[in-house]
């Protein structure tokens, strides 16, 4: 592992415990994520989850045993040795589960992993599935963050994006949700669509800001291999956004929303003071461990990255005959870990520590040419990319590892 200085979080953060929820009742278009619309796979999905904490537990009581101790790194133990404080349930679409479902995950949960009094827990939700009788529900099982995907306000760009609600039931879900008591609301917008216009895209923030969220995440559109809307782009049906309006939509974005009281602390995410950043998510980008159940999860311990497979039969079938569900894993050397570091840490208004530069030779004078150019700030120890910074950050982390 590399020093502690170079990478204080995975060592001083405790880790976040995610839970991939695999179905949707329609697939996006867009959508590069792992799911299926086969709601019959829940029953059986539910079990197979239940035996993956088991096996883990199992795994963990066998290195207790031999004498390692909870949480051993070199061993390749994901059970991390101290309490989570968050717990993210995403997908997938999680609130398309039926009530005595998600309930039977919360003690599931509950029983076998343990949690900070104050623990962030998070519940992805569709605009369409939020009554006021399941924000009662969520709210009683411990949901404190609720995570809305919008998308946009714009009826023809919903339509666009498949999404499978309107804009009425997100203004309905918004309100509702204020009207329930959650005072820690995220939601997710999309923004650089074709045919979108900048007036169009201000609109959808100006209605959006009236309900105060706590966080923004506000998403370019990506054309991800293999979904529908990259065989669209293939055959010249669809025509993306080029670079330069990307760039131009990017920064006015930033501008808009910093303006407005938003803290833009990661490319794509803003939050409404440092308290409303997501904390979960942060974890990714700060290189904390976390653990992954279901299928397609990934976990890191703070060394070792790994992935469960990603369809459900076959992540049922696995646990049926008694193994894990992983598809693959990969162990960091040193030097790979150095770099994840800059490559995740360009990506938040935190950057890195000049610390965590040291190894890398011609990364004072790539540093001082950076700042030069308006890309980087250094200050207080630390290099930070600036909003034009943000649009070359994987640029970043390569000139200066160099």
């Amino acid at each position: 592992m590399p020093p502690n200085d170079e990478m204080p979080q995975s060592s001083a953060d405790p880790p976040g415990l995610y839970l991939h929820v695999p179905f949707c009742r329609t697939k996006c278009p867009y959508c590069g994520f792992y799911s299926t619309t086969d709601t019959t796979l829940i029953s059986p999905w539910l079990e197979a989850l239940a035996e993956e904490i088991s096996l883990l537990r199992d795994g963990e009581k066998a290195l207790k045993k031999s004498g390692q101790g909870p949480g051993v790194r070199d061993q390749g133990s994901l059970w991390p040795p101290h309490p989570f404080d968050t717990l993210y349930l995403g997908g997938g679409t999680p609130s398309l589960l039926p009530d005595r479902e998600l309930t039977a995950i919360f003690d599931l949960i509950q029983r076998h992993f343990r949690f900070t009094g104050a623990a962030e827990v998070t519940l992805e939700a569709n605009p369409d599935d939020v009554t006021p009788e399941k924000l009662l529900l969520w709210r009683a099982l411990g949901v404190n963050r609720l995570s809305l995907g919008v998308q946009t306000l714009s009826e023809a760009e919903l339509r666009f994006l498949g999404r499978r609600h309107s804009a009425g039931q997100a203004r309905e879900a918004l309100a509702t949700a204020r009207k329930a008591g959650y005072d820690n609301l995220g939601i997710d917008l999309m923004y650089a669509l074709p045919g979108q216009t900048e007036a169009g895209w201000l609109a959808t923030l100006d209605e959006i800001l009236a309900f105060q969220p706590e966080h923004l995440s506000c998403y370019q559109l990506s054309i991800e291999a293999g979904t529908p809307l990259a065989k669209l782009s293939a055959c010249n049906k669809m025509k993306p956004v080029d670079e330069d309006r990307q760039r131009a939509l990017f920064l006015h974005t930033s501008e808009y929303l910093e303006s407005h009281g938003y803290i833009h602390y990661e490319i794509s995410n803003f939050a409404r003071g440092e308290a409303y950043a997501a904390r979960h998510n942060s974890k990714y980008w700060r290189h904390t461990p976390y653990l992954g159940l279901g299928p397609a999860a990934h976990s890191f311990n703070g060394r070792e990255r790994r992935w469960n497979l990603a369809g459900v039969k076959e992540y049922c079938e696995a646990l049926a005959q008694g193994g894990m569900p992983v598809a693959g894993r990969e162990v960091l050397t040193q030097e790979q870990l150095r770099l994840e570091i800059l490559c995740l840490g360009f990506r938040t208004r935190q950057g890195v520590s000049l610390q965590a530069l040291k190894p890398f030779p011609q990364a004072v004078r790539t540093l001082a040419q950076y700042c030069q150019a308006g890309l980087l700030v250094v200050e207080q120890g630390r290099a930070r990319p600036t909003r034009q910074g943000f649009l070359v950050a994987d640029s970043l982390s390569l000139m200066l590892s160099e």
